[in-house]
């Protein structure tokens, strides 16, 4: 049998691995390369409770080293069987403060054959501001990182940040300093919060939760409201929604609902501290929302290494365009797309801001990446691929907007019950604009036929004639295109934007 290379990957590119030391769980992330928008080959974590006893002994638990040392030796080969290029190993909390921490990291170098990165609580704050800023388009508000064994805050606005303090707040701390009483929880929390003056400038503005417990908590609230797209990134809740949830999982008022069942044993004993510290932690800052993160430390650590010029790039857009490279008939033809409807929204009295731009750009990029699906699912499978993508930089509306315009793309400019769930989550505007951009996107597909060269000579403009708002110019040279079919889209689009719309074929 012949070997062949993938193609469902990017070319010219090598894998990366990092480990993730933390006080309560060990985790191993194969990413496809180092990139602006990284995509995760592998991912594999072991709950080895390291920092369980720190608190009242200042060690490692000896159980929590041994399995750790045990499924690091298995992280390394899995990061060598993935063929990753180079391994990063990051350690947190539990082995910077652990009187054994240096024994047990001279140990793990020993297995992984590679130096462990021991971050101080400052360079935890730090790397989880550059996750925040990584998957974020402009985040504009207070980070915290919630491990085992710390609690790191920092402040972000848009690219820039402060200096970041670190809280001996971490779940697994907080429930073994308090012999796991709820009640002694939100003492000691309050008091411990209550000197970070970091927090006060938060107010009005958004905290975006970082860590597992925290992503939990939210995972938990999404399965009890039913929220249709189980996604963590940017998922955001009002103030107000947030504070009431949390006393409800602190007081357990919901925890018969059947929806705790989606949360690993392991993990629910930790979730109602993991709700304390949160619940102090707003109560000082009172943001105007909270926005769960699923980037961190790791994210924010690889996001350091680029060069300055791929920081500056926008994770969505270069998500979406390798998207395109891996799935779409043209590539280019995709990011003419993207160039010329920005071109003709103006005709329809649409003016975008940046973020609608950058939606309509990935909406675009991703027009034609389910090409190869059944004719009759090819909406369907673009509404699922692209709702359900690892996009950052891209809030849940927007989401729902990119997804909706590529259903709308194949099937008509209507709903039915299978867009019910996401046009939900899309405002009445994203809404209605997912529906003028798959309309567009209806008629130019029967000019190009989903190749490139055909797109940039085509044009809407206002019409001279009276019974006219706007023609659609096509050079003679594409006269031969003219038919029904193309008609009835453009009478389509008509109906859906009030405008009276016509050909001219010049």
């Amino acid at each position: 049998m012949t070997r062949s290379e993938a193609r469902g990957r990017l070319p010219g590119i090598a894998p990366v691995s990092v480990v993730d030391i933390g006080s309560n769980s060990i985790r191993l992330v194969v990413y496809e390369g180092l990139a602006r928008a990284p995509t995760v080959l592998f991912n594999e974590k072991v709950l080895c409770g390291l920092g369980k006893g720190l608190a009242t002994t200042g060690r490692m638990d000896q159980e929590g080293v041994e399995r750790a040392l045990l499924a690091l030796r298995r992280f390394n080969a899995l990061s060598k069987q993935a063929q990753a290029s180079r391994m990063y190993v990051l350690a947190t909390a539990a082995a910077r403060d652990a009187s054994n921490g240096a024994d047990f990291i001279a140990r793990a170098e020993a297995i992984l054959g590679h130096e462990i990165q021991v971050l101080s609580g400052e360079e935890e704050a730090l790397y989880s501001a550059l996750g925040i800023i990584s998957g974020f388009h402009f985040a504009d508000g207070i980070a915290g990182d919630l491990g085992g064994g710390s609690l790191e805050l920092i402040d972000i606005r848009g690219r820039e940040f402060g200096k970041g303090i670190t809280l001996p707040l971490g779940g697994l701390r907080l429930s073994e300093t308090v012999g796991g009483s709820l009640p002694k929880a939100r003492v000691h929390a309050k008091k411990l919060v209550a000197d970070a003056q970091l927090l006060q400038k938060g107010q009005g503005r958004t905290f975006y939760a970082v860590g597992g417990t925290w992503r939990n908590i939210a995972k938990l609230h999404m399965e009890i409201r039913k929220y249709p797209l189980h996604m963590m990134q940017g998922y955001e809740l009002p103030y107000d929604e947030v504070a009431f949830f949390l006393e409800e999982i602190i007081s357990g008022a919901n925890s018969r609902d059947p929806a705790w069942t989606s949360i690993s044993k392991n993990r629910r004993t930790l979730i109602p501290f993991g709700a304390v510290a949160l619940r102090e932690v707003i109560e000082v800052m009172k943001p105007k929302s909270v926005c769960f993160s699923a980037q961190g430390v790791r994210e924010g650590y690889l996001y350091s290494l680029l060069p300055d010029d791929e920081k500056a790039l926008d994770p969505l857009v270069e998500a979406a365009d390798e998207l395109a490279i891996l799935r779409a008939r043209s590539p280019e033809h995709a990011r003419e797309l993207a160039d010329w409807t920005g071109q003709m929204m103006p005709h329809f009295d649409v003016v975008e801001t940046e973020e609608d731009a950058r939606y309509r750009q990935a909406a675009c990029l991703l027009a034609d990446i389910s090409w190869r699906a059944h004719p009759d699912y090819r909406g369907l499978q673009a509404l699922n691929v692209i709702a359900h993508s690892s996009f950052v930089g891209i809030t849940h509306p927007g989401r729902a907007f990119i997804a909706l315009t590529n259903y709308y793309r194949f099937e008509g400019l209507y709903d039915d019950g299978r867009t019910g769930p996401l046009a939900a989550i899309a405002t009445e505007r994203l809404l209605e604009r997912a529906k003028l951009l798959g309309g567009m996107l209806r008629v130019v597909y029967l000019f190009s036929a989903s190749m490139p060269g055909v797109v940039h000579n085509l044009r809407f403009q206002r019409s001279t004639r009276p019974d006219v708002d706007l023609e659609f110019v096509v050079p003679h040279a594409y006269f031969d295109f003219a038919g029904e079919r193309l008609d009835g889209r453009l009478q389509q689009l008509a109906k859906l934007t009030g405008k009276r719309l016509s050909f001219r074929f010049e």
